[in-house]
């Protein structure tokens, strides 16, 4: 489950290494950085680029970003995007995806901190 503010938002975790790593260290609670109508903050995970590396994501895809250690969760266009969906600073590996609406998180830009719990 994702939390910021009064957005709620549920969200699944592939079955990738990367992934039940970032499983295995939630519950996040954390401040956030936003670039653009994304979303990304360091977690406890520290993991190299995968086979599903890209900087082709979808708006409600998370991705781990090796670089940064961090969790990025994208819910719109960023800095770099040309169009509507998102466009990372470099390659994220694909952990899973928002399964509710992720533009809903637009409204939490302002929230000082977001959590990311088991359901």
């Amino acid at each position: 489950m994702i939390k910021a503010g009064h957005v709620v938002l549920e969200g699944e975790l592939f079955d990738t290494a990367t992934a039940r790593a970032v499983a295995e260290s939630l519950p996040i609670e954390t401040s956030f950085n936003v670039w653009g109508d994304e979303f990304y903050f360091e977690i406890p995970v520290d993991m190299p680029s995968d086979d599903t590396a890209t900087t082709e994501v979808r708006v409600g895809d998370l991705g781990y970003w090796p670089p940064g250690r961090a969790l990025a969760i994208f819910f719109g266009p960023t800095p770099l995007s040309t169009g509507p969906e998102p466009v990372p600073a470099s390659e994220v590996n694909i952990v899973g995806r928002i399964t509710g609406d992720a533009k809903e998180l637009i409204e939490a830009k302002s929230e000082p901190r977001i959590t990311i719990t088991k359901i």
